[in-house]
């Protein structure tokens, strides 16, 4: 499982033009399952989201966590994330986990940050065509894996 997270102002995702989900200062983490993730993945996943430290601790380090701040979540489903890119021109998807398996993956790690922050976890919508708009903080931009 990968997540791409930004430290952000604010971010937003759109379906049809409709918002769907959005948060003010916080995280937003586009969210690739890869095959065989399982339950430990999306756990340990969870966990890191939830409790990575990029937020300013007042003395200009990166001491605080999500979970420090109370900040918004915004998770987002990007399977292109978990791409090959190691040859040629065009990316392979054989790294990435199948729809069914990465919409279960996908649901269970929602579920697993809700449970432990109940302040503003959103989401777009699995399998959707989304416009995701966003202010990058810093930027502070990591990859994680688990």
């Amino acid at each position: 499982m990968l997540a791409l997270i930004q430290r952000v102002t604010s971010a937003s995702v759109s379906v049809d033009a409709a918002v769907i989900g959005a948060i003010g200062p916080g995280l937003l983490a586009l969210v690739a399952v890869e095959p065989g993730d399982g339950e430990a993945q999306f756990a340990r996943m969870a966990q890191r989201l939830l409790g990575y430290r990029v937020f300013d601790d007042g003395s200009g380090r990166m001491n605080r966590s999500l979970a420090d701040t109370g900040g918004g979540l915004l998770l987002v489903s990007q399977f292109t994330l978990a791409a090959d890119t190691s040859s040629g021109m065009r990316p392979g998807f054989s790294t990435a986990a199948p729809p069914d398996e990465a919409g279960r993956g996908f649901g269970r790690l929602v579920e697993l940050c809700r449970e432990s922050h109940a302040p503003g976890v959103e989401t777009g919508r699995f399998g959707a065509h989304m416009v995701i708009s966003l202010v990058n903080d810093g930027p502070v931009t990591f990859l994680l894996r688990s």
